[in-house]
């Protein structure tokens, strides 16, 4: 990953939103959720290897496939939730940022409820219930 153009892009891009703040607020926003945007594929594009070192390491441990799926959707649930949030603080819209981040939360519990399930029976069954 190429930290230094992630540097420079997110400098650029709060300078120029800055700028642009003064008289058109609302280009500046888009402005700034674009960049994120940006800054975000380029993350991403560069997080394919380490996706692949995580799925093999997972399934020569012998975890179901079905865990892996749940971890990476509960994984890409909290980005999003906090790029949203991330952006609507910077709209100036705090109320609705905690909103996004507690819905991503909730979609986090639910997301990962067949992992609590699996738990939860290991757990009884160790017991002896």
């Amino acid at each position: 990953m190429d930290i230094l153009a992630i540097v420079g892009l997110a400098i650029l891009t709060a300078v120029l939103a800055a700028l642009l703040r003064r008289y058109h607020k609302e280009y500046a926003m888009l402005l700034s959720v674009l960049g994120g945007g940006l800054i975000l594929f380029m993350v991403f594009q560069n997080f394919t290897p380490a996706l692949s070192s995580v799925t093999d390491m997972l399934s020569v441990s012998g975890v179901s496939g079905e865990y892996t799926v749940i971890l990476f959707k509960t994984l890409g649930v909290c980005f999003l939730a906090q790029f949203a949030a991330d952006a609507c603080r910077d709209a100036g819209e705090s109320s609705l940022a905690s909103k996004v981040e507690l819905a991503g939360k909730v979609t986090v519990i639910l997301t990962a409820l067949p992992l609590f399930e699996a738990i939860a029976h290991t757990a009884i069954t160790l017991i002896g219930g």
